[in-house]
């Protein structure tokens, strides 16, 4: 079965999961030819392993509390913070508590 991705227009709701967020999956929003947008979810404790994107990415936390790790040290993502980064910049998450944070990733050359 394929994955649901939005479609052009499709409004599509960003809002905490609260307490379905223990539950909850890392699902992909979007995926078109210029841009990738995910939700990430992450229980306290559990991290994505050092990598990098070919675009630039943006990360916003929406809930929970992640540690964002990059060349320049590890900074504190809390709800509402943002962070950007340029392409193939190393970077890691992990959840301090369980966390979901909204990835956006440029897939079109630069």
């Amino acid at each position: 079965m394929a994955l649901h991705h939005a479609r052009s227009g499709e409004v599509v709701s960003l809002s905490p999961l609260g307490d379905r967020l223990a539950s909850a999956a890392t699902t992909a929003i979007i995926k078109a030819a210029q841009l990738e947008v995910i939700r990430v979810v992450l229980a306290a404790g559990k991290d994505l392993r050092q990598h990098d994107t070919p675009g630039e990415i943006t990360v916003q936390c929406l809930e929970g509390e992640a540690e964002f790790h990059t060349a320049g040290g590890a900074r504190l993502l809390r709800p509402g913070d943002f962070v950007h980064l340029q392409p193939r910049a190393a970077h890691s998450l992990r959840a301090v508590s369980d966390a979901s944070l909204l990835v956006t990733i440029c897939l079109a050359p630069g």
